[in-house]
This record gives structure tokens, sequence and C-alpha cells, in this order.
């Protein structure tokens, strides 16, 4: 699919240099990291450090099949459209879809998540009417062009980064006992509260599932590289970072945190892990300087969710798997009617939140639990497919997956493990049920779909030969 500038209804390659790498830097990062960790902390204590290792892991993995993939066939579907051509249409067009609902429920829970934040400084200000406002600005953002989303998303990903490494800063002069006035110090918190691993291996599995979603949006990189101007180059830079950027971010913000507190505190899950540490190091402001990393963090998934949303319906529309109009471009290459259709769908989320039975938006909610899985499922699936066929044709990659066959088999090995383990923990079965109802409703679409076109494009030939 074509991503220039010229002809009609394309995208335009308007994303810089600076704005993939700000975004592959801090794609990752959302407001899990600082506030949601808190709860896989108290899960599995200390050995949270294995789950954020074995999730991480998992996530460099696909990255680098997904990266292949891109390098090779740059495309705004990323691996919606690879999953099309690898296990057929109806694999494109469900987790298409998948992901585009994924990301339509996010747009609301990150505006309502940054409105709290905003009611809290300006009470006199209803929460609807910071989510209403937040949402607009973002969505007029991203309306203009692909480099205002860029230009957004690049400042916002800076505060980001800024805020960690200048947690990771403290942190270090904490563990040294270097911070005047801090009631924290030292690494002995790693195992002098019930051991490194309290409550035992079954805690950690459980708590992978907690950090697995705190990773959801590191593949983003590959669909926005697509309107950049030399898409194979940004991806392999990208991917190439994606190690170290968890490493750096995750691991070691999560190592600090755990060494400093002890992992039974109750703050930590009602507060957050950042917050927390702040707090014992006595930090003057630590709330506010936390909600305004935390503010900055929702906006930048709140931007990237219609973003995201936006050019996978583009792309669905392409394909002839959504309504055509969704496939409609601005004289600046923006997908203006996937941008609003997406902002829609979100606001018809909100209102069932509001004015539906509390087991509709429950439902809702939990039809995206596992579609972050069934999407690494997909990805290693397809890159099993691409590459054989690729090596069969006696194609020359420029970008490689370690260890083919073996390691694309090992994820997907362990990705199916977890969906059925899924299935026998009380807190993530409806997540895994109701997954798989809505997955299930659209295969079932796409089939009725796929068979009226096909009913549609037979029909005047049946007529052209007198029958």
């Amino acid at each position: 699919m074509s991503v220039t500038s010229s002809g009609t209804d394309s995208l335009s390659p308007g994303l810089k240099s600076r704005h993939i790498r700000m975004l592959s830097i801090a794609g990752v990062i959302g407001a899990g990291l600082f506030v949601g960790s808190g709860h896989a902390i108290a899960e599995a204590g200390p050995a949270v450090l294995i789950a954020y290792i074995i999730a991480g892991g998992l996530v460099v993995l696909i990255m680098r099949m997904l990266a292949e993939m891109a390098v090779s066939t740059p495309d705004s579907g990323s691996f919606s459209t690879y999953a099309q051509k690898a296990l057929g249409r109806w694999a494109g067009f469900t987790i298409g879809w998948l992901y585009w609902w994924f990301w339509v429920l996010v747009i609301p829970l990150e505006a309502n998540a940054a409105a709290t934040i905003l009611n809290a400084w300006f009470p006199q200000v209803a929460i609807w009417q910071f989510t209403l406002v937040i949402t607009l600005l973002l969505t007029a953002s991203n309306l203009f062009s692909v480099k205002h989303y860029g230009e957004f998303e690049f400042w916002l990903a800076l505060v980001k980064v800024v805020a960690i490494v200048a947690f990771l800063v403290l942190g270090c002069v904490a563990i040294f006992g270097l911070m005047p006035g801090s009631q924290v110090s030292g690494m002995s918190h790693l195992y002098d509260t019930g051991g490194f691993m309290p409550h035992g291996f079954g805690a950690v599995l459980a708590a992978i599932l907690t950090t697995m979603f705190s990773f959801m949006g590191t593949e983003i990189v590959t669909i926005a590289a697509a309107e950049s101007k030399n898409p194979g180059r940004e991806i392999s830079r990208a991917t190439n970072s994606v190690i170290w950027r968890i490493s750096l971010f995750y691991l070691l913000s999560i190592l600090f945190i755990v060494s400093l507190v002890p992992w039974n505190t109750p703050a930590l899950a009602k507060n957050g892990s950042y917050q927390t540490v702040l707090e014992l190091m006595n930090i003057p402001h630590a709330r506010l300087i936390v909600d305004i990393v935390v503010l900055t963090a929702v906006c930048s998934c709140l931007n990237s969710a219609l973003y995201t949303s936006s050019r996978m319906l583009y792309s669905l529309a392409t394909r002839k798997d959504a309504p055509a109009a969704a496939a409609k471009t601005s004289n600046s290459g923006t997908p203006w009617v996937a941008v609003l259709s997406s902002t829609a769908a979100a606001f018809l989320a909100v209102f069932a939140n509001y004015f539906a039975p509390a087991e509709v938006f429950d439902f809702l909610l939990a039809s995206s639990g596992a579609i972050a899985l069934l999407v690494y499922l997909v990805i290693s699936c397809s890159h099993l497919v691409m590459r054989k066929r690729m090596e069969a044709r006696g194609e020359v990659l420029d970008y490689r997956m370690w260890l083919f066959p073996g390691l694309t088999y090992a994820v997907i090995v362990v990705i199916v493990g977890i969906l059925c383990s899924m299935l026998f923990m009380p807190a993530h079965r409806s997540e895994i049920i109701a997954t798989g109802i809505l997955a299930l409703l659209v295969v079932l679409a796409g089939m009725v779909i796929h068979r009226r076109q096909r009913n549609n494009r037979s029909e005047p030939s049946l007529q052209e030969n007198g029958i």
C-alpha cells in the first residue's frame, strides 16, 4: 500500500526521524509503569522483576519478528496486513478489527484518567467536561497532518523520558545512601520481607499478565514508520533499541523501587510506585510531580490511541475490509474519516459507561483483555509463514529474526500457554472468554462480508452470460 503523498487517498510521509526515534524510545512508557507497576509488585513481591524480564523478553522477540516483516514491506496496517498475506484474509480482517477495538476503548479510559487528575486540581470543572475537551483537542491534532501527531508525541514522550531518567538518578543516589533526608537506602528490601519470592512462582506467572499489557504499544512504531521517508531504516533503528529501552526504563526502575521500598507497603498499590518512593525520599511536591508525569503519559497514550486506531481502520478500508469512506484522506494525507470514526466509536463507549447497565461496559472492557496476546500470537504465526515463503523464493532479508524457526516456535508455545492459563485464573477468566466471544463475532462478520463481496463480483459475469 502506498504511503506517498502522490495520488488520491494515500498517506503522507510526514513523520521526521526525530519523531520516530522518540516514539521508539518512549512508546513503551505508559501510566502502567508509573502507577500500575505498584499492583504487580504487591502481587509478586521483588520477584516481579522475573515477570518483567519474561514479558520484556517476549516483547523483544515479537518486535524482532514484526520488524523483519515491516522492513521488507512497510505498511500502515502492519501486522494486520501481514496476517492477511500469511494466514488469509480472515486473519487480517479479524486481528485488524480487534486491534482497532482495543485502541478505541483506550481512548475514553485514558481521557477519563487525565480528566480525573485535572479535576483534582480544578474541582469546579466536571470530569466529563475535561474528558470532552481533551479528546477533542487531541482529535484535532490528529486531523491536521501526521506531523502534528508526531510533534505532539515528541514533546509528550520527551517529558516521560526526562521523568524516568531523573527518577533513576534519584534512585541511584538513594540506594547508595547519599540522598539528604531520605527515609530509604540500600537494597535490603529485595529479600528482607518474606524473601525474594514471597508468594511463590505462581504469583510471578500471574504478574506476567499484568506486566505484559504494560508493553502494549511497542508495535506502534512499525505503523508510524510507514509514514516516514525511509521506513526500513527507521524500523530497524527502533527495533534495535527496544532491548535497552525495556532494560533501562522498566527493569532498572522496578529494581530501584523493590530495593528501596518493602513490596507489601500498602501505598505501592494505592498511590503508585513512583509516588511512594519519591515521598519516602522526601522529594518536595512528590504527588504533584507524579501527577504531571502521569497526565503527560496518559495524554501521550490517548494521542497514540487516536493515531493507531485511525491508521488501522484506514488500512482495513484500503483492503475493502472496512467502509470505503474510511480510506479517504485530506490534502495533507490524513485519513480524516478514520480519525473521526474512531473518535465517534470511543464516545459511544463513553455513553455505554454512563447510560448502559454496568455489565455492558464491564463486558466491553473485558473483551479487550486478551487482544494484546492475540496480536502477539498472530505476529508470530505470520512471521513463521512469511519467512518460510521468502526463503523458498530465495529472497535476501535486510533484517532477520534470531534463531529462526526455533525462537518463533518457542514464542508461539509461550503465548498459547499464557492464554490457556488465563482460563484457570479467576481474575482473568472473564477477559479470555469475552475476548473469545468478540473474536468469534468478528470472524463471523468477516465471513458474511467477504461472501457478499464475492457474490457482488460474480453477478455481472453471470448476467453477461445470460444466466
